[in-house]
């Protein structure tokens, strides 16, 4: 019962058919060949415009890169507090840019507060060189606590960047997994409610290793190839990303095992939620499943088997918990199976 990270989850069968599949014969590198432009293209069509598209290894690359992208002296991106840029990358973002800074923002579940937001922006008043200067905003979709952004919340972040002359950027680690629980298009959920540079990551939803930096204004990515090169994501042998992302798109293979993941994320929820020992924390939205135990019945469930971690007390949501108890999370992927799912009902029944 393996529910501590998608990441976790190996390779999709048809995913690793095609890296296999692509891995003979010779091809231009550095993301000259046939089968790299023909997945930017697919790029293109499932954004419904002509987007830029750079491949890269990890999403801390694809967000890191994006910023540096971004990049202003004195810079200042702002985040939710949890966000994966701040909690999990080890100042990547920071080393990238050049020293630009990351300033946290609190929100409930995972979400900026946009009051909080634009509070924090008014604390960076032109001219004044002590502070810095703001430069971006990151939201990330879906969230890191499970939940995701309604539409019209990305549209009134975005309105915010815009009256601040800001790019907003969405850190999309779990891209499918929002977009199937919204129900809309991809150009829905970035461009058109205007969103400008996505990570959009692959490797949580069944590849092997996918990710890129898409850029829905190709103007803004100019300097990019020289950022990607300098930080030494320019692979040669680019053509066994495109293949994962070639399978990934094919008969919209990533929407159906990212509505799998979320699927059994809904029946794991349902079990926590009907369970006399355990709580949601929340309600999920994606492939997240927050729940309250007390600390010797996580350790009990481990021991028996489950895997799935402890977790941190969110800033924003101090009070959900007795002195005995945890938060924990639940991820689950493309590769769980409802016997995970039956199997850990009994441990919890």
């Amino acid at each position: 019962m393996h529910f501590a990270s998608d990441n976790w989850a190996g390779a999709h069968p048809k995913i690793a058919e095609n890296l296999t599949r692509h891995a003979g014969g010779f091809a231009s590198a550095y993301g000259t060949g046939d089968l790299d432009r023909s997945v930017h293209q697919t790029f293109n069509t499932i954004f419904e415009r002509e987007v830029a598209v750079f491949f890269v290894g990890t999403g801390t690359a694809a967000n890191s890169l994006g910023q540096a992208a971004m990049a202003r002296p004195g810079g200042i991106t702002f985040a939710h507090r949890e966000a994966h840029m701040i909690a999990d990358e080890a100042g990547a973002p920071s080393f990238f840019t050049g020293g630009a800074r990351v300033l946290p923002l609190d929100g409930a579940t995972g979400r900026i507060d946009i009051a909080n937001l634009k509070a924090a922006m008014n604390g960076f008043p032109p001219g004044h060189v002590h502070a810095g200067q703001p430069m971006s905003v990151s939201i990330t979709q879906s969230t890191e606590s499970g939940t995701i952004y309604e539409l019209a919340e990305i549209a009134a972040i975005s309105a915010v960047c815009k009256d601040n002359g800001l790019p907003l950027h969405m850190d999309g680690a779990r891209f499918a997994n929002a977009l199937v629980s919204l129900g809309c298009t991809p150009a829905e959920m970035t461009w058109k409610e205007g969103v400008d540079i996505l990570s959009f990551g692959g490797t949580k939803n069944g590849c092997w290793c996918a990710e890129a930096l898409v850029f829905m204004n190709p103007e803004q990515a100019k300097d990019m190839p020289y950022i990607r090169m300098r930080s030494a994501q320019n692979f040669s042998k680019s053509r066994f990303i495109a293949a994962q992302f070639e399978a990934y798109f094919a008969d919209g293979l990533w929407l159906e095992t990212a509505a799998h993941a979320n699927a059994m994320a809904a029946e794991l929820a349902k079990l926590i939620g009907a369970s006399k020992e355990l709580r949601l924390a929340w309600q999920p939205r994606a492939n997240e499943v927050f729940a309250i135990m007390k600390k010797q019945t996580s350790a009990k469930l481990q021991s028996s088997g489950a895997a799935f971690y402890d977790w941190f007390t969110p800033h924003a949501e101090k009070g959900l918990l007795e002195e005995d108890e945890t938060i924990t999370r639940f991820v689950t992927s493309f590769a769980t199976t409802p016997e995970d799912i039956s199997r850990f009902g009994d441990l919890i029944a």
